[in-house]
């Protein structure tokens, strides 16, 4: 029986970047998903089972004769093609198109009109073989496209985003067509997006997050651990309302027509050493910023002169929330607008305490629960679970039985229950693990699109930015100080 056997494999991305495959093994006649967000290595896990990627290190075995990777790119480079084709120079006199059929599509890697009527009825295209293929739908392309590859008779199939671009029949159609493949004994791997894109005859899935494998095994045990199941939940969380405030008519907010921090010339100095070396920033509404740069570069300094926290901020040009420092407000007026979450802060709460009290002391700015909760903070606070995947009795279970990860969930949501301008995140990947941090990010994700609080993302890495972000700052090295670089994201 064929088989593919990879063990602790680390494959190239690029200078900076590899793909990590621990353990895999893929047998002839299974059926494998394998999902991941954008960036999480799906499209280079693709290529790896295909043969098409450099091993740097580890073992892999396969005795697949006729492995094939199809992927949307390859589609979409095709449908260019035909389209490039009709280049009035490449035309012959009197030829009016010259692009190819469906049925020469098919039979571009090997000719045999008997196979290619044969799977052309199976797919359900008989009647689009003399039509050219650039005029054919999404769905129909892609089938065409199925069947040029099955024309190779392969042994190990690996479809890469398969079901992206199509409407729900299309994609019902399709999952029906792979599932009798399935049945009929191909191989199947599918490299999906999203967890409701598994289709029902899947047998095992594996989970991918920053270029790791992170879990792999049957489906029902995979989609049963509770982090999967919490990245499959945060997948139905777009368009959702977030829960309110404590009092919506008496939520603060600053001022809509200016940014909400200006920093001008921003110099901190410790025994004559520069720490911030005039730095020049501003954060206009709407905009979502992630400050990068190594250790001691300067970040924390900065964070501590937002929060109110660093005594040098009044002797900077410094504007937060539409108020110059120094003008006779105080650190409440500053941290009224701002939630906060960090190593240190996670770190603090050693305290004995439910994931349910840890998000409602966020109404309270404290470390703990000293005073005698509402039913309103009771009831938003609960909103705040099953927004996270943690209601129930999930929610008065201990919070450091939780996963690191889903411990900085609840972090964050404490952050978020009074609806600040801006919510700091300073380091919120630091000490995950790879699911983690993608559990991590896409929540992060849902709950700054889903509102009207900023963020600012601090980290050592741009690649840790969640992809809510606009802008970014960077500390760069300059010799003995630091320069500054502001950049904003397309």
């Amino acid at each position: 029986m064929a088989s593919l056997h990879i063990s602790q494999g680390v494959y190239r991305l690029s200078d900076t970047r590899t793909l990590t495959l621990s353990e895999l093994c893929i047998n002839q006649g299974e059926s494998w998903a394998f999902v991941g967000s954008n960036g999480s290595g799906k499209s280079a896990l693709a290529r790896a089972l295909a043969g098409e990627l450099l091993m740097l290190k580890g073992e892999s075995h396969s005795n697949f004769a006729n492995a094939v990777r199809l992927s949307f790119e390859q589609l979409q480079k095709l449908v260019e093609e035909e389209w490039q084709r009709n280049n009035t120079d490449l035309l012959s006199p009197g030829e009016e198109d010259t692009g190819r059929t469906a049925a020469e599509i098919i039979q571009e890697q090997v000719k045999d009109p008997q196979r290619c009527a044969r799977l052309a009825e199976q797919f359900g295209i008989s009647k689009l073989l003399e039509r050219r293929f650039k005029y054919l739908s999404t769905g129909e392309t892609r089938k065409t496209l199925l069947c040029q590859v099955l024309m190779q008779q392969p042994d190990l199939l690996v479809l890469d985003e398969p079901f992206d671009g199509l409407d729900v029949n299309a994609r019902a159609q399709l999952a029906e067509l792979l599932a009798g493949l399935s049945q009929q004994g191909q191989t199947v791997v599918l490299v999906l997006n999203r967890f409701d894109d598994i289709p029902a005859f899947v047998q095992h899935v594996g989970v991918l997050a920053d270029c790791t494998l992170a879990t792999v095994g049957p489906r029902e045990k995979v989609m049963a651990e509770a982090l999967v199941a919490q990245l499959a939940h945060s997948e139905n969380l777009k368009g959702m309302t977030l829960p309110e405030s404590e009092d919506p008519t008496q939520r603060v907010r600053p001022p809509a027509d200016g940014p909400l921090i200006v920093l001008r010339n921003g110099v901190v100095e410790y025994n004559d050493r520069p720490i911030l070396h005039n730095l020049s920033w501003q954060v206009d509404h709407g905009q979502h910023w992630q400050v990068i740069g190594e250790n001691g570069a300067g970040k924390s300094t900065l964070l501590s002169l937002i929060t109110g926290d660093h005594a040098q901020g009044y002797s900077n040009d410094l504007t937060l929330f539409g108020r110059r420092r120094g003008s006779g407000e105080t650190i409440w007026d500053i941290k009224r607008h701002i939630g906060y979450v960090s190593s240190s802060l996670h770190l603090d709460y050693r305290v004995s305490s439910s994931v349910r009290n840890v998000i409602t002391s966020g109404f309270f700015d404290s470390i703990g629960i000293y005073q005698a909760v509402s039913d309103r903070q009771y009831f938003l606070t609960s909103q705040w679970l099953e927004l996270l995947g943690l209601g129930g009795s999930k929610a008065d279970t201990p919070f450091h039985s939780l996963s690191w990860g889903q411990q900085r969930l609840a972090l964050i949501a404490r952050g978020l229950v009074k609806h600040p301008a801006l919510l700091i995140l300073d380091e919120p990947l630091q000490g995950l693990d790879p699911i983690n941090r993608q559990l991590v990010r896409r929540f992060v994700d849902v709950l700054i699109g889903e509102g009207d609080t900023q963020l600012l993302f601090v980290s050592h890495h741009a690649e840790d930015a969640p992809e809510c972000i606009t802008h970014r700052l960077s500390f760069i090295p300059d010799g003995d100080i630091y320069r500054y670089q502001l950049d904003e994201l397309k």
